[in-house]
């Protein structure tokens, strides 16, 4: 009960693309190992011993817990998936994840700060091959915070993805190959219509443009984009608190899902029932996978300490003699 190890890798790559994973690093990882198996002689699943995968998890050294345990996690998947097509009896491998001891909390934007960064942006000024600095960018990063977009999302957004009438966005192909419809209110709507509106000056607003563009035929490079945010937030020069990250593009996605859950406590809304809204909407699987983005805050737990002196006052008035 075994097959062709290369075969397997391609069936497993197949498979988790069929549920909508781009799977891009987690198969050149799964390449690594098959050359490495190349190596020692190794062809078929059945010969992939525990030996042979310590020997190519330590050939393959990760500094980073993070990183080191998604190496683990990829390969344990794989092995799990092969049991379960009954390509393997049973695995006899197992990984040790190493403990993440050095992961800090993400900077949280707050109103003030975000505004800021935006009018900072805002201001910057052209080069000879970039007109249209200044909106482009303090629109991109109102997309990340006000709606919680990931930067790649905003920046590959194209003329026809903008539904003026229904106010909605169209996001086409997020983290896990899904499109989803974003809603947006009057003031990212007024950010839109005026980027809108330039593209149409420029005269190059046909079907299968890209809405924020430097040269009129390619989306602008999300890394120039977070390169600019790194630049503006240093000479922002923001108060890091201790045990925080540095500010990072992806933080306003983090700032979005934080304040959501904080204007739901303050608006007297189940937070809880919720989650599957912020979920869809910010393109996740399920809620428990939102959950890396909702930091806790001295502001999230004195709301949450609120409603639950509300919920245990009745209880605390019985007891009273």
């Amino acid at each position: 009960m075994s097959g062709n190890l290369a075969a397997a890798v391609a069936d497993f790559l197949a498979y988790k693309r069929a549920l909508g994973r781009k799977y891009l690093s987690e198969e050149a990882t799964l390449h690594l190992l098959l050359g490495f198996a190349e190596q020692h002689t190794v062809s078929d699943l059945a010969d992939l011993t525990p030996g042979l995968l310590d020997e190519f998890v330590a050939s393959r050294p990760r500094h980073r817990a993070r990183s080191f345990n998604h190496l683990i996690g990829v390969l344990g998947s794989f092995l799990d998936w092969a049991v379960g097509q009954q390509r393997l009896d049973t695995s006899q491998w197992h990984g040790t994840r190493r403990r993440d001891t050095d992961r800090r909390l993400p900077f949280l934007f707050d109103p003030s700060q975000a505004r800021q960064l935006l009018e900072a942006a805002a201001a910057l000024p052209d080069y000879s091959r970039a007109t249209g600095r200044g909106p482009t960018y303090h629109a991109i990063f109102a997309l990340c915070y006000g709606l919680g977009l990931r930067v790649g999302e905003a920046c590959g957004l194209h003329l026809e993805d903008i539904d003026t009438g229904r106010q909605l966005l169209i996001v086409r192909g997020g983290k896990f190959g899904k499109s989803r419809l974003v809603p947006f209110g009057p003031r990212i709507g007024e950010l839109l219509a005026l980027q809108l509106g330039r593209r149409r000056e420029e005269g190059r607003a046909e079907p299968g443009a890209p809405l924020f563009t430097f040269d009129g035929r390619r989306c602008v490079n999300p890394c120039g984009v977070s390169e600019t945010f790194s630049r503006l937030s240093a000479g922002l020069a923001f108060p890091v608190p201790e045990g925080t990250t540095a500010p990072r593009l992806h933080c306003l996605r983090h700032s979005f899902a934080v304040g959501c859950l904080l204007r739901w406590y303050r608006e007297g809304l189940d937070p809880s029932a919720k989650l599957f809204q912020l979920s869809t909407f910010m393109g996740r699987v399920n809620p428990s996978s939102t959950a890396v983005y909702l930091t806790i805050t001295p502001e999230l737990l004195s709301e949450a300490s609120h409603r639950f002196e509300a919920y245990a006052e009745p209880a605390w008035l019985e007891t009273t003699p």
